[in-house]
């Protein structure tokens, strides 16, 4: 049973902590010392979003993140952790490939139990995007560099985030396995009912789109309807590096696609938060929340031009999507 890779966690936490009578942790309750990636998350200004609002948001406290890879190693001390307050890092596991709740990676996997650092890592003082966060880590894939068709497992792990996603309040989804090929169009496959239905519920799903340097297409899942193509820039430089084309949604800067699409879920966190404590009215940005959460951040994200591809692209500014909603709180 997944619970085998719990501590018994929060004895170290003081009584309110672990009642809930303080308040979400702010960085300095937190003793926060050092960023999962200084560079990267300074260029989209984390550090500078959470001193800002440090007292209106809680980093993706009572958010769970779904990781869809070719497994987690839950025993890693990273996800063993507990939280300030006294609850697990990891809420849940589900292995849609051998149908039960241990998501292990099997040789050879070996890329899901570190894709979600950049979004929620919160261990000894090195602290993701949303470090608030609880995860619920599923293996889909053998392995995240595809090599066959493993879309019906991928679609069996989305299921479980739609059966699920009530019990752990899941907002977002990072959909990490990819094909590494050069799409321009969607390749129909068995995952998108799951994804369809999963904007619906008003849940983020991105994907990477690939780390092969094409500049003619994205790859396979990130090109699908109703998943965000994560594209990235070159950390400290508003350059598009990677795979990008015209369906690329927007850039966040990382070396490479995973850890922007990592990042990206977790901001979505952040502005999801936001939009909730401030009233802010997204229907006037997009049908779904998720979309007008993409619209948002490309409204207030940088232009990037990129002369390869012949195309400008949106760098995401994770400061500049959330002081825009509460500049027009209830509105």
């Amino acid at each position: 049973m997944l619970k085998r890779f719990f501590p018994r966690g929060g004895a170290a936490c003081s009584a309110a902590f672990i009642l809930g009578i303080l308040p979400a942790m702010t960085l300095a309750q937190t003793h926060v010392v050092k960023l999962y990636n200084e560079q990267e998350m300074r260029h989209f200004r984390v550090p500078q979003t959470w001193e800002k609002y440090k007292d209106k948001l809680t980093w993706g406290r009572g958010q769970t993140m779904a990781i869809l890879d070719d497994g987690c190693d839950l025993t890693v001390p990273e996800w063993r952790a507990t939280l300030p307050w006294g609850a697990p890092k990891v809420v849940a596991g589900y292995d849609s490939i051998d149908h039960d709740d241990d998501p292990t990676p099997v040789p050879p996997g070996y890329h899901g139990t570190t894709v979600g650092y950049p979004s929620s890592l919160f261990y000894e003082g090195t602290c993701g995007v949303a470090y608030n966060n609880q995860t619920a880590q599923i293996r889909g894939v053998s392995i995240v560099h595809l090599k066959r068709d493993e879309s019906r497992t991928m679609a069996e792990g989305l299921q479980w985030v739609i059966d699920n996603h009530q019990k752990y309040n899941i907002t977002a989804v990072n959909l990490s396995p990819l094909d590494d090929l050069a799409h321009q169009k969607p390749v129909p496959t068995a995952i998108d009912e799951k994804l369809a239905t999963l904007r619906q519920l008003n849940i983020w799903v991105g994907a990477p789109c690939g780390n092969n340097g094409h500049t003619n297409g994205i790859s396979w899942p990130a090109c699908q309807p109703d998943c965000f193509a994560i594209g990235a820039a070159k950390p400290g430089e508003e350059e598009a590096i990677n795979d990008r084309w015209a369906n690329t949604d927007i850039l966040v800067p990382a070396s490479a696609t995973s850890s922007s699409n990592a990042y990206a879920a977790g901001c979505s966190m952040i502005l999801r938060e936001a939009i909730e404590k401030t009233g802010y009215d997204w229907h006037k940005d997009g049908a779904n929340l998720p979309e007008a959460m993409m619209a948002i951040f490309k409204r207030t994200g940088v232009e990037v031009n990129d002369p390869p591809s012949g195309r400008k692209f949106k760098r995401l500014d994770l400061l500049n999507a959330v002081d825009a909603v509460f500049a027009n709180a209830g509105g």
